[in-house]
């Protein structure tokens, strides 16, 4: 995968099913955003992020580890990166969970530019 150019506005999409993962980076992409798509979350916690301005896209059911147990781990390590969390009937729990990282919860199903949407409010564009 190359580079995205330096003014690009980047999105780390996280999430095992393949299938969504390929059309969320298609209809992103479409968009105007250059898309890192990893397959899970202990695959984003050892990839290189790319450079600012990056938005995380992570999906809340995911195995092994949740989009926010990898959020938080990220987190912990100091990476305070804007970040949204994808799901569907999300529990208060995890909107409580979500809030304490500083996710903001898009929920499925994504229709419309809701997520397009979600990103830019979080990139401030």
């Amino acid at each position: 995968m190359s580079s995205p150019p330096p003014f690009a506005r980047n999105v780390v999409l996280v999430d095992d099913d393949s299938a969504l993962r390929m059309a969320l980076t298609f209809m992103l992409e479409l968009d105007g955003f250059a898309v890192t798509a990893l397959e899970s979350g202990e695959a984003l916690l050892q990839s290189a992020l790319p450079d600012a301005p990056v938005c995380l896209v992570l999906d809340q059911n995911m195995r092994g580890l949740t989009g926010l147990e990898a959020l938080a781990v990220l987190r912990a390590n100091n990476q305070h990166l804007p970040a949204l969390l994808i799901t569907s009937h999300p529990r208060a729990s995890v909107r409580d969970a979500a809030a304490a990282l500083g996710a903001v919860i898009v929920e499925k199903p994504l229709l419309g530019d809701s997520l397009n949407a979600a990103i830019n409010a979080a990139l401030l564009i």
